[in-house]
């Protein structure tokens, strides 16, 4: 079957990339449920509120963000082909029926295409998924 995508099986893959990234940057980080909590020393506690910046501002993994900015510069065509992609993987539409998918996904055309991706867990899953069922 000829696929004829706006977005290149490259791109698509970049995107496969980045999502796992941003997974795996979330993975385990909330085990014990106190992850990205202040702790005081009150020890070291000073009357002054002057500081460097966060520590944990300067270390965060921005894949996520990344990721996120990445699909929001997408235009119409490209977004609806990113989330029809996702439907044939995770199994709402077969290869056979991708134009279908494209056209829903673009008559639906989400407010935030982006944090409808990001929100799915399995997003980088799918997303490869749809790649393999259309052969690319």
């Amino acid at each position: 079957m000829a696929v004829d995508l706006t977005l290149s099986p490259a791109t698509i893959r970049m995107f496969v990339q980045k999502a796992r990234a941003a997974a795996a940057a979330n993975d385990g980080g909330y085990e014990t449920g106190n992850d990205h909590e202040i702790e005081f020393d009150n020890d070291s506690l000073e009357d002054t509120h002057a500081h460097d910046g966060l520590a944990e501002e300067e270390s965060d993994d921005l894949s996520a963000e990344e990721l996120l900015e990445l699909i929001e510069d997408l235009n119409v065509d490209e977004a609806a082909e990113l989330v029809a992609l996702v439907w044939i993987g995770r199994g709402d539409y077969d290869g056979e029926e991708l134009d279908q998918a494209i056209e829903e996904a673009r008559d639906r055309a989400l407010r935030s295409t982006a944090n409808y991706l990001i929100g799915m867990p399995l997003f980088a899953d799918h997303l490869e998924a749809g790649l393999e069922a259309l052969d690319l």
